[in-house]
């Protein structure tokens, strides 16, 4: 039989938890968005169609992992078509104030008939440098134009094409070959980017945001004696 003592301590835990229960309710929703695109930045990539000449494609899903840049992408489009057979890319990477010709590309498909997916939604065009009021710019090592307005451009080679989970989307996993970088956005002789000279172009839920004023580095940064 229960001590009144051990009936009023499981009392109070009980009323504990429920109360660290309550404050998670209200601190917290449990929600269910379309999306997740929680922050990512943008990438204008450059494949090569199958009579050579360049299609052009905004993205917002890329990471770096050392030489490596991973890219995620929709299955029906004309990029998805052409880098599962022709895997030269070039990556590049528009600043903030070039949002405007990047939302220009964003309902462009150069998929040609439009995939049902895109249907009334999507339009073709054959040539979106024209359409966003972007210049190509020969590369060095890959069939692809580069994006001239772009500070930062990677010329890539697509190493593995797979798809995701859900078979919605492609995966691929880009080995970068060689970098480009605006002479501004670098520190004077060194291969290093200034972070603080650069400020990539970030998708944040649909919207279009550029960075803020640097807040602090980490341990292992190259650059830090120069901000």
């Amino acid at each position: 039989m229960k001590t009144a003592a051990q009936t009023q301590t499981e009392t109070q835990t009980q009323a504990q938890t429920e109360a660290q229960s309550q404050t998670q309710t209200q601190t917290h929703r449990t929600i269910a968005p379309q999306i997740l695109y929680f922050g990512t930045p943008v990438v204008l990539l450059t494949s090569e169609n199958p009579d050579g000449s360049a299609n052009l494609a905004p993205l917002s899903s890329a990471w770096a992992l050392g030489q490596a840049v991973v890219l995620g992408l929709g299955t029906s489009g004309q990029t998805a078509a052409n880098l599962r057979e022709r895997p030269d890319l070039v990556i590049n990477l528009p600043p903030p104030a070039l949002w405007p010709q990047v939302e220009r590309l964003a309902p462009l498909t150069g998929r040609h008939p439009v995939p049902p997916g895109k249907q009334g939604t999507f339009r073709y065009e054959r040539d979106k440098f024209a359409a966003a009021g972007l210049t190509p710019q020969p590369a060095d090592l890959v069939r692809p134009p580069r994006v001239a307005e772009c500070p930062l451009q990677f010329e890539a080679r697509a190493a593995r094409v797979q798809p995701d989970v859900t078979g919605a989307f492609l995966i691929i996993e880009a080995h970068v070959l060689r970098v480009h970088a605006a002479p501004q956005l670098t520190v004077p002789g060194t291969d290093h980017v200034d972070p603080g000279a650069w400020s990539p172009l970030i998708y944040n839920f649909r919207h279009y945001f550029g960075l803020g004023a640097q807040l602090g580095h980490t341990f292992r940064s190259e650059t830090a004696a120069t901000r």
